[in-house]
Protein backbone atom coordinates (compact mmCIF):
# COMPACT_ATOMS: atom_id res chain seq x y z
CA UNK A 1 0.00 0.00 0.00
CA UNK A 2 1.23 3.48 -0.91
CA UNK A 3 1.23 6.52 1.39
CA UNK A 4 -1.89 8.63 0.99
CA UNK A 5 -3.78 11.65 2.31
CA UNK A 6 -7.55 11.30 2.35
CA UNK A 7 -9.73 14.36 2.96
CA UNK A 8 -13.45 14.46 2.27
CA UNK A 9 -14.81 17.75 3.64
CA UNK A 10 -18.27 17.35 2.09
CA UNK A 11 -21.21 17.19 4.50
CA UNK A 12 -23.81 14.68 3.30
CA UNK A 13 -27.48 14.98 4.24
CA UNK A 14 -29.13 11.77 3.08
CA UNK A 15 -32.78 10.73 3.01
CA UNK A 16 -36.33 11.87 2.39
CA UNK A 17 -36.82 15.64 2.06
CA UNK A 18 -33.06 16.27 2.14
CA UNK A 19 -33.47 19.01 -0.47
CA UNK A 20 -35.43 21.09 2.04
CA UNK A 21 -32.19 21.63 3.97
CA UNK A 22 -30.65 23.67 1.13
CA UNK A 23 -31.16 27.02 2.83
CA UNK A 24 -29.90 25.81 6.18
CA UNK A 25 -26.75 24.30 4.70
CA UNK A 26 -26.06 27.22 2.39
CA UNK A 27 -26.30 29.70 5.27
CA UNK A 28 -24.06 27.53 7.44
CA UNK A 29 -21.41 27.50 4.72
CA UNK A 30 -21.36 31.29 4.49
CA UNK A 31 -23.44 31.77 1.36
CA UNK A 32 -25.69 34.83 1.09
CA UNK A 33 -26.07 35.42 -2.66
CA UNK A 34 -26.02 32.25 -4.77
CA UNK A 35 -26.22 31.11 -8.36
CA UNK A 36 -28.52 28.08 -8.72
CA UNK A 37 -27.31 25.95 -11.63
CA UNK A 38 -29.53 23.29 -13.20
CA UNK A 39 -30.32 21.47 -16.44
CA UNK A 40 -33.44 21.86 -18.53
CA UNK A 41 -37.10 21.20 -17.70
CA UNK A 42 -36.99 18.14 -15.42
CA UNK A 43 -35.78 19.93 -12.27
CA UNK A 44 -38.59 22.46 -12.54
CA UNK A 45 -41.28 19.98 -13.60
CA UNK A 46 -40.50 17.69 -10.69
CA UNK A 47 -40.79 20.55 -8.23
CA UNK A 48 -37.35 20.03 -6.72
CA UNK A 49 -35.97 23.28 -8.13
CA UNK A 50 -38.77 25.33 -6.59
CA UNK A 51 -38.36 23.57 -3.25
CA UNK A 52 -34.64 24.32 -3.22
CA UNK A 53 -35.13 27.97 -4.16
CA UNK A 54 -37.85 28.46 -1.53
CA UNK A 55 -35.60 26.87 1.09
CA UNK A 56 -32.76 29.20 0.16
CA UNK A 57 -34.96 32.29 0.20
CA UNK A 58 -36.48 31.40 3.57
CA UNK A 59 -32.95 31.40 4.95
CA UNK A 60 -32.45 34.93 3.64
CA UNK A 61 -30.33 33.92 0.68
CA UNK A 62 -30.69 35.83 -2.61
CA UNK A 63 -31.05 33.58 -5.65
CA UNK A 64 -29.99 34.03 -9.28
CA UNK A 65 -30.71 31.18 -11.70
CA UNK A 66 -28.70 29.63 -14.53
CA UNK A 67 -30.54 26.83 -16.32
CA UNK A 68 -30.05 25.01 -19.59
CA UNK A 69 -26.99 22.94 -18.68
CA UNK A 70 -26.63 20.14 -21.24
CA UNK A 71 -25.36 16.60 -20.69
CA UNK A 72 -21.62 16.56 -21.47
CA UNK A 73 -21.45 20.23 -20.36
CA UNK A 74 -19.51 22.72 -22.45
CA UNK A 75 -17.60 25.93 -21.76
CA UNK A 76 -20.16 28.54 -22.97
CA UNK A 77 -22.46 27.96 -19.97
CA UNK A 78 -19.46 28.05 -17.65
CA UNK A 79 -18.45 31.41 -19.07
CA UNK A 80 -22.01 32.70 -18.76
CA UNK A 81 -22.11 31.64 -15.11
CA UNK A 82 -18.75 33.23 -14.36
CA UNK A 83 -20.01 36.49 -15.84
CA UNK A 84 -23.14 36.40 -13.69
CA UNK A 85 -21.17 35.70 -10.52
CA UNK A 86 -18.80 38.59 -11.12
CA UNK A 87 -21.51 41.02 -12.16
CA UNK A 88 -23.87 40.16 -9.29
CA UNK A 89 -21.06 39.68 -6.76
CA UNK A 90 -22.34 36.22 -5.80
CA UNK A 91 -20.63 34.24 -3.05
CA UNK A 92 -21.79 30.67 -3.65
CA UNK A 93 -23.06 28.15 -6.20
CA UNK A 94 -25.86 25.61 -5.67
CA UNK A 95 -26.19 22.85 -8.27
CA UNK A 96 -29.50 21.02 -8.69
CA UNK A 97 -29.24 17.92 -10.87
CA UNK A 98 -26.65 15.35 -11.82
CA UNK A 99 -23.01 15.43 -12.79
CA UNK A 100 -23.41 17.92 -15.64
CA UNK A 101 -24.97 20.61 -13.43
CA UNK A 102 -22.53 19.94 -10.60
CA UNK A 103 -19.45 19.92 -12.84
CA UNK A 104 -20.59 23.19 -14.43
CA UNK A 105 -21.13 24.71 -10.98
CA UNK A 106 -17.60 23.72 -9.97
CA UNK A 107 -16.09 25.24 -13.08
CA UNK A 108 -17.99 28.48 -12.47
CA UNK A 109 -16.84 28.44 -8.85
CA UNK A 110 -13.20 28.19 -9.94
CA UNK A 111 -13.44 30.72 -12.76
CA UNK A 112 -15.35 33.40 -10.84
CA UNK A 113 -12.33 34.14 -8.62
CA UNK A 114 -9.71 33.91 -11.38
CA UNK A 115 -8.66 36.83 -13.55
CA UNK A 116 -7.80 34.69 -16.58
CA UNK A 117 -9.64 32.10 -18.65
CA UNK A 118 -11.11 29.33 -16.47
CA UNK A 119 -9.93 26.81 -19.10
CA UNK A 120 -6.36 27.46 -17.95
CA UNK A 121 -7.10 25.09 -15.05
CA UNK A 122 -8.48 22.34 -17.29
CA UNK A 123 -5.60 22.77 -19.75
CA UNK A 124 -3.08 22.33 -16.95
CA UNK A 125 -1.68 25.86 -17.24
CA UNK A 126 -2.78 26.95 -13.75
CA UNK A 127 -3.61 25.26 -10.45
CA UNK A 128 -6.74 26.22 -8.52
CA UNK A 129 -5.97 27.82 -5.16
CA UNK A 130 -9.40 29.32 -4.41
CA UNK A 131 -13.00 28.90 -5.48
CA UNK A 132 -16.50 29.90 -4.47
CA UNK A 133 -18.20 27.35 -2.18
CA UNK A 134 -20.43 24.83 -3.96
CA UNK A 135 -23.45 22.96 -2.61
CA UNK A 136 -25.38 20.20 -4.39
CA UNK A 137 -28.87 18.74 -4.54
CA UNK A 138 -28.38 15.43 -6.35
CA UNK A 139 -31.11 14.09 -8.66
CA UNK A 140 -29.11 11.65 -10.82
CA UNK A 141 -26.79 9.14 -9.09
CA UNK A 142 -24.03 8.47 -11.60
CA UNK A 143 -21.11 10.88 -11.88
CA UNK A 144 -20.31 11.01 -8.16
CA UNK A 145 -19.51 14.70 -8.54
CA UNK A 146 -21.49 15.42 -5.37
CA UNK A 147 -18.60 13.98 -3.35
CA UNK A 148 -15.54 14.47 -5.52
CA UNK A 149 -13.18 17.28 -6.40
CA UNK A 150 -13.52 16.47 -10.10
CA UNK A 151 -15.17 18.38 -12.92
CA UNK A 152 -15.48 17.36 -16.59
CA UNK A 153 -16.03 20.13 -19.14
CA UNK A 154 -15.83 20.13 -22.94
CA UNK A 155 -14.18 23.05 -24.74
CA UNK A 156 -16.34 23.55 -27.83
CA UNK A 157 -13.41 24.86 -29.88
CA UNK A 158 -11.83 21.57 -30.89
CA UNK A 159 -14.24 19.47 -28.76
CA UNK A 160 -11.68 18.80 -26.04
CA UNK A 161 -13.36 16.97 -23.16
CA UNK A 162 -11.14 17.23 -20.09
CA UNK A 163 -11.51 16.04 -16.51
CA UNK A 164 -9.94 18.25 -13.86
CA UNK A 165 -9.20 16.70 -10.48
CA UNK A 166 -8.63 18.65 -7.27
CA UNK A 167 -8.17 17.31 -3.75
CA UNK A 168 -9.99 20.13 -1.97
CA UNK A 169 -11.11 23.28 -3.76
CA UNK A 170 -13.83 21.81 -5.96
CA UNK A 171 -15.25 19.36 -3.46
CA UNK A 172 -18.80 20.46 -2.54
CA UNK A 173 -19.22 21.90 0.95
CA UNK A 174 -22.49 20.01 1.28
CA UNK A 175 -24.54 17.55 -0.75
CA UNK A 176 -28.22 16.75 -0.23
CA UNK A 177 -29.25 13.26 -1.37
CA UNK A 178 -32.90 12.22 -1.44
CA UNK A 179 -33.43 8.85 -3.17
CA UNK A 180 -37.05 9.77 -3.93
CA UNK A 181 -35.80 12.36 -6.41
CA UNK A 182 -34.49 9.51 -8.59
CA UNK A 183 -37.83 7.66 -8.95
CA UNK A 184 -38.73 9.38 -12.23
CA UNK A 185 -35.43 8.78 -14.00
CA UNK A 186 -35.86 6.97 -17.34
CA UNK A 187 -34.59 3.35 -17.21
CA UNK A 188 -31.76 4.07 -19.67
CA UNK A 189 -30.53 6.98 -17.58
CA UNK A 190 -30.69 4.87 -14.43
CA UNK A 191 -28.72 2.09 -16.11
CA UNK A 192 -26.15 4.50 -17.55
CA UNK A 193 -25.63 5.95 -14.09
CA UNK A 194 -24.99 2.47 -12.71
CA UNK A 195 -22.33 1.83 -15.37
CA UNK A 196 -20.71 5.18 -14.58
CA UNK A 197 -20.43 4.52 -10.84
CA UNK A 198 -19.04 1.05 -11.48
CA UNK A 199 -16.47 2.57 -13.81
CA UNK A 200 -15.35 4.96 -11.07
CA UNK A 201 -14.57 1.95 -8.90
CA UNK A 202 -12.85 0.06 -11.72
CA UNK A 203 -10.55 2.99 -12.48
CA UNK A 204 -9.22 2.72 -8.94
CA UNK A 205 -9.51 -1.03 -8.42
CA UNK A 206 -7.41 -1.99 -11.44
CA UNK A 207 -3.99 -1.08 -10.13
CA UNK A 208 -0.44 -2.37 -10.02
CA UNK A 209 -0.04 -1.31 -6.38
CA UNK A 210 0.35 -4.45 -4.23
CA UNK A 211 -1.09 -5.19 -0.79
CA UNK A 212 -4.20 -3.00 -0.90
CA UNK A 213 -6.50 -5.68 0.47
CA UNK A 214 -8.72 -3.39 2.56
CA UNK A 215 -9.31 -0.94 -0.30
CA UNK A 216 -9.87 -3.87 -2.68
CA UNK A 217 -12.49 -5.35 -0.38
CA UNK A 218 -14.26 -2.00 0.00
CA UNK A 219 -14.38 -1.68 -3.78
CA UNK A 220 -15.56 -5.25 -4.29
CA UNK A 221 -18.26 -4.84 -1.65
CA UNK A 222 -19.67 -1.75 -3.34
CA UNK A 223 -19.55 -3.45 -6.75
CA UNK A 224 -21.38 -6.51 -5.43
CA UNK A 225 -24.00 -4.27 -3.82
CA UNK A 226 -24.55 -2.38 -7.08
CA UNK A 227 -24.95 -5.64 -9.00
CA UNK A 228 -27.48 -6.85 -6.41
CA UNK A 229 -29.51 -3.64 -6.19
CA UNK A 230 -29.50 -2.63 -9.87
CA UNK A 231 -32.11 -5.17 -11.03
CA UNK A 232 -34.39 -4.03 -8.21
CA UNK A 233 -34.43 -0.39 -9.28
CA UNK A 234 -34.90 -1.39 -12.91
CA UNK A 235 -37.87 -3.62 -12.03
CA UNK A 236 -39.43 -1.23 -9.49
CA UNK A 237 -38.29 2.38 -9.93
CA UNK A 238 -39.93 3.52 -6.66
CA UNK A 239 -38.20 0.94 -4.46
CA UNK A 240 -36.86 3.40 -1.90
CA UNK A 241 -34.30 1.10 -0.27
CA UNK A 242 -32.85 -0.06 -3.58
CA UNK A 243 -32.70 3.53 -4.84
CA UNK A 244 -31.04 4.59 -1.58
CA UNK A 245 -28.37 1.91 -1.88
CA UNK A 246 -27.66 2.81 -5.51
CA UNK A 247 -27.48 6.52 -4.70
CA UNK A 248 -25.04 6.04 -1.83
CA UNK A 249 -22.96 3.61 -3.90
CA UNK A 250 -22.55 6.30 -6.56
CA UNK A 251 -21.17 8.70 -3.98
CA UNK A 252 -18.81 6.18 -2.40
CA UNK A 253 -17.60 5.12 -5.84
CA UNK A 254 -16.14 8.54 -6.52
CA UNK A 255 -15.39 10.30 -3.24
CA UNK A 256 -11.88 8.81 -3.14
CA UNK A 257 -12.28 6.01 -0.60
CA UNK A 258 -11.87 3.31 -3.30
CA UNK A 259 -8.56 4.80 -4.41
CA UNK A 260 -6.79 5.11 -1.07
CA UNK A 261 -3.28 3.71 -0.96
CA UNK A 262 -2.88 2.91 -4.62
CA UNK A 263 -2.09 4.13 -8.10
CA UNK A 264 -5.19 4.64 -10.22
CA UNK A 265 -5.81 4.05 -13.92
CA UNK A 266 -8.49 6.22 -15.65
CA UNK A 267 -7.82 4.92 -19.16
CA UNK A 268 -11.42 3.86 -19.83
CA UNK A 269 -12.75 7.27 -18.83
CA UNK A 270 -10.24 9.04 -21.06
CA UNK A 271 -11.15 6.80 -24.00
CA UNK A 272 -14.87 7.27 -23.45
CA UNK A 273 -14.56 11.04 -23.14
CA UNK A 274 -13.46 11.12 -26.77
CA UNK A 275 -16.51 9.08 -27.81
CA UNK A 276 -18.97 11.34 -26.01
CA UNK A 277 -17.16 14.48 -27.18
CA UNK A 278 -17.31 13.43 -30.83
CA UNK A 279 -20.64 11.57 -30.92
CA UNK A 280 -22.57 13.11 -28.00
CA UNK A 281 -23.49 9.79 -26.40
CA UNK A 282 -24.45 9.33 -22.76
CA UNK A 283 -21.24 8.97 -20.75
CA UNK A 284 -22.30 5.87 -18.80
CA UNK A 285 -23.49 4.13 -21.96
CA UNK A 286 -20.15 4.85 -23.61
CA UNK A 287 -18.38 3.38 -20.59
CA UNK A 288 -20.48 0.22 -20.87
CA UNK A 289 -18.93 -0.20 -24.33
CA UNK A 290 -15.33 0.73 -23.51
CA UNK A 291 -14.92 -1.05 -20.17
CA UNK A 292 -15.38 -4.60 -21.52
CA UNK A 293 -13.10 -3.81 -24.47
CA UNK A 294 -10.40 -2.49 -22.13
CA UNK A 295 -10.77 -5.52 -19.85
CA UNK A 296 -10.55 -7.89 -22.83
CA UNK A 297 -7.24 -6.30 -23.83
CA UNK A 298 -6.00 -6.60 -20.23
CA UNK A 299 -7.14 -10.22 -19.98
CA UNK A 300 -4.68 -10.96 -22.76
CA UNK A 301 -1.85 -8.76 -21.50
CA UNK A 302 -2.14 -8.24 -17.72
CA UNK A 303 -4.91 -10.52 -16.46
CA UNK A 304 -4.24 -10.96 -12.72
CA UNK A 305 -6.40 -8.14 -11.34
CA UNK A 306 -9.16 -8.70 -13.90
CA UNK A 307 -9.23 -12.34 -12.81
CA UNK A 308 -9.41 -11.32 -9.13
CA UNK A 309 -12.39 -9.09 -9.94
CA UNK A 310 -14.11 -11.96 -11.73
CA UNK A 311 -13.57 -14.40 -8.88
CA UNK A 312 -14.50 -12.09 -6.03
CA UNK A 313 -17.36 -10.14 -7.61
CA UNK A 314 -18.93 -12.51 -10.16
CA UNK A 315 -17.88 -15.84 -8.62
CA UNK A 316 -15.78 -16.98 -11.57
CA UNK A 317 -14.21 -20.38 -10.78
CA UNK A 318 -11.40 -20.76 -13.32
CA UNK A 319 -7.92 -21.08 -11.80
CA UNK A 320 -6.15 -19.82 -14.92
CA UNK A 321 -5.92 -16.02 -14.79
CA UNK A 322 -6.48 -15.34 -18.49
CA UNK A 323 -9.50 -17.63 -18.63
CA UNK A 324 -10.91 -16.18 -15.42
CA UNK A 325 -10.38 -12.64 -16.72
CA UNK A 326 -12.17 -13.38 -19.99
CA UNK A 327 -15.04 -14.96 -18.05
CA UNK A 328 -15.20 -11.80 -15.93
CA UNK A 329 -15.57 -9.73 -19.10
CA UNK A 330 -18.41 -11.97 -20.30
CA UNK A 331 -20.15 -11.63 -16.93
CA UNK A 332 -19.83 -7.85 -16.96
CA UNK A 333 -21.17 -7.60 -20.52
CA UNK A 334 -24.10 -9.83 -19.59
CA UNK A 335 -24.84 -7.63 -16.58
CA UNK A 336 -24.75 -4.43 -18.65
CA UNK A 337 -26.94 -6.03 -21.32
CA UNK A 338 -29.46 -7.10 -18.66
CA UNK A 339 -29.86 -3.41 -17.78
CA UNK A 340 -30.50 -2.50 -21.42
CA UNK A 341 -27.07 -0.93 -21.93
CA UNK A 342 -24.99 -1.12 -25.12
CA UNK A 343 -21.80 -3.19 -25.09
CA UNK A 344 -20.52 -2.46 -28.61
CA UNK A 345 -20.23 0.61 -30.83
CA UNK A 346 -23.08 -0.75 -32.96
CA UNK A 347 -25.30 -1.05 -29.87
CA UNK A 348 -24.41 2.57 -29.11
CA UNK A 349 -25.70 3.60 -32.53
CA UNK A 350 -22.26 4.22 -34.01
CA UNK A 351 -21.97 1.74 -36.86
CA UNK A 352 -18.64 2.99 -38.17
CA UNK A 353 -16.75 4.97 -35.53
CA UNK A 354 -13.82 7.07 -36.70
CA UNK A 355 -11.27 5.23 -34.59
CA UNK A 356 -8.38 7.12 -36.11
CA UNK A 357 -9.92 10.42 -34.97
CA UNK A 358 -10.71 9.08 -31.49
CA UNK A 359 -7.14 7.88 -31.01
CA UNK A 360 -5.70 11.14 -32.34
CA UNK A 361 -7.77 13.27 -29.95
CA UNK A 362 -7.14 10.91 -27.03
CA UNK A 363 -3.38 11.19 -27.25
CA UNK A 364 -3.47 14.91 -28.04
CA UNK A 365 -5.31 15.41 -24.75
CA UNK A 366 -3.58 12.79 -22.61
CA UNK A 367 -0.08 12.33 -24.04
CA UNK A 368 1.74 9.68 -26.06
CA UNK A 369 1.29 7.05 -23.31
CA UNK A 370 -1.68 6.73 -20.96
CA UNK A 371 -2.82 4.44 -18.17
CA UNK A 372 -1.83 3.57 -14.63
CA UNK A 373 -2.58 -0.16 -14.80
CA UNK A 374 -0.92 -0.75 -18.17
CA UNK A 375 0.88 1.81 -20.31
CA UNK A 376 -0.84 2.26 -23.66
CA UNK A 377 0.39 3.93 -26.83
CA UNK A 378 -1.73 4.79 -29.84
CA UNK A 379 -1.25 1.26 -31.18
CA UNK A 380 -2.80 -0.30 -28.05
CA UNK A 381 -5.63 2.21 -27.69
CA UNK A 382 -6.50 1.63 -31.34
CA UNK A 383 -6.78 -2.08 -30.58
CA UNK A 384 -9.05 -1.41 -27.59
CA UNK A 385 -11.38 0.80 -29.66
CA UNK A 386 -11.49 -1.97 -32.25
CA UNK A 387 -12.35 -4.52 -29.57
CA UNK A 388 -15.42 -2.38 -28.88
CA UNK A 389 -16.67 -2.97 -32.42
Amino acid sequence: MDNFTYCTPTKYVFGRDAELKAGEEAKASGMSRVLVVYGHSSARKSGVLDRVIISLQRSGIAVTELGGIDPNPTDPKVREGIGICRREKLDGIVAVGGGSAIDTAKAIAAGALYDGDFWDFWAGKKIIDKALPVGCVLTIPAAGSEGSGNSVITLVDGMHKISLRTDYWLRPKWSLLNPELTYSLPPYQTASGIADMMAHIFERYFTTTPDVEVTDRVSEGILRSIIEEAPKVMAKPDDYQARANIMWAGTLAHNGICGTGRREDWTSHAMEHEISAVYGVTHGAGLAVILPAWMTFMARNSPAKIAQFGRRVFGVNSRHDTTAALEAVMSLKAFFSSLGLPVTFADLGIARPDIELLVKKLHENKGDEIGGYYRLTAMETTEIYRLAL
